[in-house]
């Protein structure tokens, strides 16, 4: 351990602020995978959920709508939510969406599923970039595809897209299923990135389908550009969505699915017919709620998330400078290469073990013949309290041997 004295690592901890204060033992109750897989005294910083509060405007919502029957709810489409999601999107470069544009799902996930299914054939590759969140993978093997893999590059700074691997992972796909912003490496494709993946879909006539759950939980002051703001794209883009991430809401599961191609929407949602099932009344609720009155609620979480972020990287520098990390541009996840460690082989294994703190193994990230380039990575969610993350940081310093791991 190193005796030289971090950097501040309480900033915007106020007695005031609901994401500081989090008591442990009322995370862990019954209802939470998070907290409840492992057993008591480890830290959960693995599945992407935050451990902080509903948002008010929410819970007002919901204990609201209770007050109403509980039949079929719009089925044919929410009219309030459809408006108000349209002019969200909007702001994002996804303007002038059709009627029949867009439909709303049980979740982000069965999107990945219904486009895959709709739009390659058993048998076929389908193109992505790893590491990747899993049910990308998992969707096309289960479905009988195969994984066309480009693995980003690590740089010094952030993840790169390896262009030449791109390319030659593209030869026979028909579906470019991307990630933006890209979890787990936390990277929001630039302008420049996104001009050229246009460009390459364009040029091999590729469909895409873009996952941007995470478009709310970014970094940065600059608007988020969506995939299909380029109307060149627009007529081969499916864009996926919801809220679950940015308002911690994933128990209640919705989505949304956006593309100005009708009858492609139509074709998609359509091939998963009835085995997809509809969002909930409470889903349709929350989300409404979300996009009328969260905002605020938003911003204070993002302001805190911002701070755990840069604590994090203190952290690692200072204590444990020997750990690659690239600082995310958003989402909550933080993607950390200890492949150094005499342990990387079964890392997350002795994380469990020796730190009592549980993070998601690389691995999971990457399909089969992927799986041992990332093995040494973990996935580590910094959405909790302050204090929170600096004790499981202490926790994994202490058990990785710190500044001096090298020299062991």
């Amino acid at each position: 351990m190193t005796d030289a004295p971090l950097p501040e690592l309480m900033p915007d901890a106020s007695v005031a602020d609901p994401h500081a204060h989090l008591d442990p033992a009322a995370l862990r109750h019954a209802d939470s995978l998070k907290w409840t897989l492992y057993p008591e005294g480890v830290i959960p910083l693995w599945v992407a959920d935050m451990d902080y509060p509903v948002a008010p405007p929410i819970l007002t919502a919901l204990q609201d709508r209770l007050t109403r029957g509980l039949g079929y709810h719009q089925l044919l489409g929410d009219t309030a939510l459809t408006e108000l999601l349209g002019q969200h999107l909007a702001t994002q470069g996804l303007t002038d969406v059709p009627e029949g544009g867009m439909v709303f799902l049980p979740g982000v996930v069965p999107g990945l599923y219904a486009a895959i299914h709709a739009l390659t054939q058993p048998g076929e590759p389908v193109l992505t970039m790893t590491p990747i969140y899993h049910p990308f993978h998992l969707g096309i093997t289960d479905l009988g595809r195969r994984v066309a893999a480009a693995p980003l590059l690590e740089g010094e700074t952030r993840w790169e897209i390896d262009w030449e691997g791109l390319e030659a992972a593209a030869q026979g796909t028909r579906l470019l299923m991307l990630c933006h912003p890209h979890n787990p490496t936390g990277r929001v494709w630039d302008a420049e990135e996104l001009r050229r993946l246009r460009d390459f879909a364009r040029s091999h006539d590729l469909y895409v389908v873009s996952d941007e759950l995470h478009a709310d939980l970014r970094f940065t002051d600059a608007p988020f550009e969506a995939f299909a703001a380029d109307p060149r794209v627009r007529d081969r883009t499916v864009t996926l969505t919801g809220p679950c991430k940015a308002y911690n809401t994933a128990g209640l599961g919705i989505g949304a699915m956006v593309g100005h191609d009708a009858d492609l929407v139509k074709r998609v949602r359509g091939a998963a017919g009835g085995l997809m099932g509809h969002p909930s009344a409470l889903s349709v609720t929350m989300w409404k709620a979300a996009l009328r009155d969260g905002g605020p609620w938003l911003e204070g979480t993002l302001k805190y998330l911002r701070g755990n972020r840069d604590v994090l990287a203190a952290f690692l520098l200072a204590r444990l400078p020997w750990v690659r990390f690239t600082t995310p541009e958003a989402t909550y996840l933080a993607w950390l290469d200890l492949r150094a460690h005499p342990r990387a082989e079964d890392i997350q294994k002795f994380l469990l073990e020796e730190a009592r703190i549980a993070v998601h193994d690389g691995p999971v990230f990457a399909h089969a013949e992927l799986k041992p380039e990332y093995q040494g990575f973990v996935r580590l969610n910094f959405a909790t309290s302050r204090p929170l993350l600096i004790e499981a940081l202490e926790r994994m310093a202490d058990a990785l041997g710190g500044e001096d791991m090298g020299q062991r």
